[in-house]
C-alpha cells in the first residue's frame, strides 16, 4: 500500500473572467476542506467517513454550487442531489430532490446504512430524512441573494445557466450577458446553455488500509427544469468506488450520464490494466463525445489524478507523503 491520499473539487468549466478574488475564495475552501480530510486520515478514519465529512463541509458552505448555496430551479427553488460510495463491498447510497436537508450527502449516507435501499429521491427522500432525524432547514437557507440574480439573469436569456458566480453588478449587465449568451450559443442534447461552469462538489479517498470511498454532491443546473436529475447521485456516472479505486465527476451531467463517466475509470483499470491518470486521461479524451467535464480520482496504492477537457477545474489533492496541491487551471 501505498498509504493514504484524497482529492478534491469544486467544480469543473471555470470561466476564464472569474475575478482572482473569487479564484481565491475558492481555493481557500477546497484547501479548508482538504486540510480538514488529511487530519481525520492522519488520525485512522475510515474512507468512507473522511468522504462524507470533506462533502458536508463544502455543502455548508456557499462558494460551491451544493447545499447552502445551490443553483435554483426554474421555479427559484433548490432540489439537491447527493451520492456516497464505499468501495469495500461497493456498498452506495444516493438521493435527489431534496429542498430541506441541509447536508444532503448524510442523508445518501444513511440511505446505504439505515435504508434496504440504494437511491431515494424527492418526497420519499424528504420522508426518510425525517424518520432518521436528520437536520433539516427551510428553502429559504439554500437560497442566496446572488442566486436570485443569476436565476433571473438565466431566465433572461431563455437558458440553462452554468456559469453562475460571476458577479452581475445590475440589470443591464444582465441584459447584455443574455444576448451574448443568445448569440453564440453552446449546446446541450441539442438545446442552447450558457458558459460551462456548474461547480459540483466532491472528495474522493483512500485510507490506510487501503479502503476507497467516494461522495458527490450538487444543486445542480441554474434554471433547470424541476425534476431533472443529473450524473452526482448516478452511481457508476457521477461517483464510483470499488476496491481498486475511487472517483468523482463533474460538469456536463448529460454527457457523464451517457459515458458511465466513473465507472469507465475503474472498468480501464480492472479490464485494460492501465494505471489511475492512464485510466482518467483515457476516460476524459474517448468517452465523453462532445461533452464538457472532469474528474478526481483515487486508486488504493495512494496515488492521486484528475483530469478534465474544459478551461479549469476547482480541485485539491494530498498523500501520505506530504504532497499537497490546490489548483484551478
Amino acid at each position: 500500500m501505498g498509504g493514504w491520499a484524497i482529492a478534491v473539487h469544486g467544480g469543473a468549466g471555470v470561466d476564464p473572467n472569474l475575478p482572482a478574488e473569487r479564484q481565491e475564495e475558492a481555493k481557500r475552501v477546497i484547501a479548508r476542506c482538504l486540510h480538514i480530510g488529511i487530519t481525520a486520515l492522519r488520525g485512522g478514519a475510515a474512507a468512507v467517513d473522511v468522504v462524507e465529512m470533506v462533502v458536508r463541509e463544502l455543502e455548508t458552505d456557499p462558494v460551491f454550487n451544493s447545499g447552502r448555496g445551490s443553483a435554483l430551479t426554474r421555479r427559484g427553488t433548490v432540489e439537491m442531489e447527493a451520492s456516497i460510495m464505499d468501495g469495500h463491498g461497493r456498498r452506495c447510497g444516493a438521493v435527489s430532490g431534496l429542498s430541506t436537508v441541509k447536508n444532503p450527502v448524510s442523508l445518501a449516507r444513511l440511505v446505504m446504512d439505515k435504508s434496504p435501499h440504494s437511491y431515494l429521491a424527492f418526497d420519499g427522500a424528504e420522508e426518510f430524512a425525517r424518520e432518521q432525524g436528520v437536520e433539516v432547514m427551510d428553502n429559504s437557507y439554500f437560497v442566496t441573494e446572488e442566486n436570485v440574480g443569476m436565476l433571473n439573469l438565466a431566465k433572461e436569456a431563455n437558458s440553462i445557466l452554468f456559469d453562475y458566480r460571476v458577479p452581475v453588478p445590475g440589470v443591464e449587465t444582465c441584459s447584455a450577458s443574455a444576448g451574448s449568451m443568445v448569440d453564440n450559443p453552446l449546446q446541450m442534447n441539442g438545446l442552447p446553455i450558457s458558459v460551462y461552469a456548474p461547480e459540483t462538489v466532491g472528495c474522493v479517498v483512500v485510507d490506510g488500509n487501503g479502503c476507497c470511498a467516494a461522495a458527490t454532491s450538487t444543486g445542480g443546473l441554474m434554471n433547470k427544469l424541476t425534476g431533472r436529475i443529473g450524473d452526482s447521485p448516478l452511481i457508476g456516472c457521477g461517483t464510483y468506488a470499488c476496491e481498486l479505486c475511487a472517483i468523482s465527476c463533474t460538469g456536463e451531467g448529460e454527457a457523464i450520464i451517457r459515458s458511465t463517466l466513473a465507472r469507465d475509470v475503474a472498468a480501464v483499470m480492472e479490464y485494460k490494466g492501465l494505471g489511475i491518470q492512464e485510466a482518467v486521461d483515457f476516460a476524459i479524451k474517448s468517452r465523453l463525445d462532445k461533452g464538457q467535464a472532469g474528474l478526481i480520482a483515487v486508486s488504493r496504492h495512494g496515488e492521486v489524478a484528475c483530469g478534465f477537457n474544459t478551461t479549469g477545474m476547482f480541485r485539491g489533492s494530498a498523500t501520505e507523503d506530504g504532497f499537497m496541491k490546490v489548483g484551478i487551471w
